[in-house]
């Protein structure tokens, strides 16, 4: 791509100038359009240091309301926001319905210097390569606009800019050790760009602008801007349809099949409870020690022992090394973002526990059937969803997601306890009298959750809880051989 990319020719400049004021005006008009449309926009400039990927973000905005935009820099990455996955904070930056986000810099920039710098193996740079493809092909499956974009100059070109910038004192600061580095291996900087633009092309295509050619660089993007928005105004918000991908899933029985029956005694549940919070305690303060994340993630029935659960597997834990995250319905200003979103934004440190007291399944339950989504949106998920699962263990994390599992008369039972009880009568709501109605509705949708999402690196676990005891120490059990293991296998790869 690089390799066969042809310089623009010198243009008259009032004519350019005349062309750039007219796309300014289309673009003006464009920001109110876009946002009664809610259409979301994301415009990633990347390019070589010195090329004018700020100047050119500046003439970009120029024009656009500041409430409809914002400006992210990903490049400078805060040490704190090193300890969440790769993509954290692109996914943080991913604007709101009927907004505009511009990038300087992206993920292009920081794959390809740690490529360079050998700070991840090949292996690795393969792995965010393929989750790039994913990000954008959600992205643009969840209805934005995304346009990328290189600014390309050539080494000499570089060298002069990077120079006039350090012999001015108000300029100099500007340039960094990384922009030198970056110069002085311009020829394996260029192979390395070119193969990451290849690599990422098919899902959403690059633009190449020859960055010596300031104001043609500036209206050759904001055309291709102001094309792409009046495309996506003219066409209407994008839903893609289901994507599916082959993930090695592990089976699970219906619920219908699932033995309720398993019981504990009183003296042994004390004793097993005791045992496993102990055990858990300490393989905490060896999970933060080895900066291994972990994620609980807790669904079930209404009544099911959620709760009592989630308790008891928090109590032996560091308070100051977990999270419990109980997930309600989407605010409005999460509605109007892509669907996962908001539980990136709640993910742990690496070292640290989170529970999430529901999940992102929401998406594929609750939204399904109360049409908070259209069928498109919650088939496609299926595969989202274990594609963000990937995207967690592939970074170091311990996801466990259990299925708190109660049969439809212990749910009556508990429901008119709760009515009954003063004390506990805060715990029962319309909303679940409402869903107990719907009960053979969620179970189908429940199999099929089960069924579609218990990958190999993700399992689902069915927590048989007629037994609130019984399920609180299955579950622990599960969670401490799961932890052991990690902290094994975290021991072998240091060694290796």
């Amino acid at each position: 791509m690089l390799k066969d990319f042809e310089r623009n020719k010198k243009e008259d400049k009032d004519a350019l100038g005349e062309q750039i004021k007219e796309l300014r005006a289309r673009l003006l008009a464009q920001q109110q359009l876009l946002r009664d449309a809610t259409l979301p926009v994301i415009v990633l400039i990347e390019g070589w240091a010195a090329a004018g990927k700020g100047s050119l973000i500046k003439e970009l905005i120029s024009e656009i309301d500041p409430r409809f935009y914002n400006v992210e820099s990903p490049s400078v990455i805060a040490e704190s926001e090193e300890r969440y996955p790769f993509l954290y904070q692109y996914y943080k930056a991913v604007p709101e319905n009927g907004k505009i986000t511009f990038l300087d810099s992206g993920w292009m920039e920081s794959v390809v210097q740690k490529s360079l710098r050998h700070e991840i193996t090949k292996s690795e740079y393969n792995r965010r390569i393929r989750q790039v493809n994913e990000f954008e092909r959600q992205l643009k499956n969840g209805g934005y606009l995304v346009l990328k974009i290189f600014l390309h100059i050539d080494k000499d070109e570089q060298f002069d800019r990077l120079r006039a910038l350090a012999e001015a004192p108000e300029t100099e600061w500007r340039v960094t050790r990384d922009d030198l580095w970056q110069h002085k291996e311009y020829k394996r900087f260029k192979g390395a760009y070119d193969e990451f633009m290849k690599k990422t092309n098919d899902e959403i295509s690059w633009h190449i602008l020859d960055g010596r050619r300031r104001n043609t660089a500036v209206r050759d993007a904001m055309r291709l801007l102001v094309d792409r928005i009046d495309k996506g105004l003219a066409e209407g918000r994008y839903t893609g349809e289901p994507y599916e991908e082959k993930f090695e899933l592990k089976k699970q029985p219906l619920l219908s099949e699932v033995d309720l029956s398993p019981t504990i005694d009183d003296e042994e549940y004390k004793k097993e409870l005791k045992t496993l919070q102990t055990r858990l305690s300490e393989l905490h303060n060896i999970v933060y020690r080895k900066k291994i994340p972990v994620i609980l993630c807790y669904e079930g029935w209404d009544a099911a022992g959620k709760g009592g659960n989630i308790r008891r597997v928090a109590y032996p834990l560091d308070p100051r090394g977990f999270d419990v995250r109980p997930i309600a319905s989407p605010l409005p200003h999460e509605r109007s973002r892509q669907f996962l979103l908001r539980f990136w934004t709640r993910l742990p440190r690496t070292g640290h526990i989170c529970i999430f007291d529901r999940t992102w399944y929401g998406r594929v339950m609750v939204e399904r059937l109360e049409g908070f989504c259209s069928e498109n949106d919650w088939k496609r998920a299926y595969n989202e969803i274990n594609e963000f699962e990937r995207m967690l263990t592939d970074w170091g994390a311990v996801v466990l997601k259990f299925w708190i599992h109660i049969d439809k008369e212990t749910q009556l039972a508990r429901f008119t306890d709760r009515q009954n009880t003063p004390e506990k009568r805060w715990k029962i709501t319309d909303e679940d009298w409402r869903n107990r109605e719907k009960w053979d509705q969620y179970e189908v949708a429940v199999n099929e959750m089960l069924q579609n999402t218990s990958t190999k690196n993700a399992p689902w676990y069915i927590i048989e809880s007629n037994d609130k005891k019984y399920a609180r120490i299955k579950t622990l059990k599960i969670i401490v051989k799961a932890l052991e293991k990690a902290c094994e296998n975290h021991f072998k790869q240091t060694m290796e």
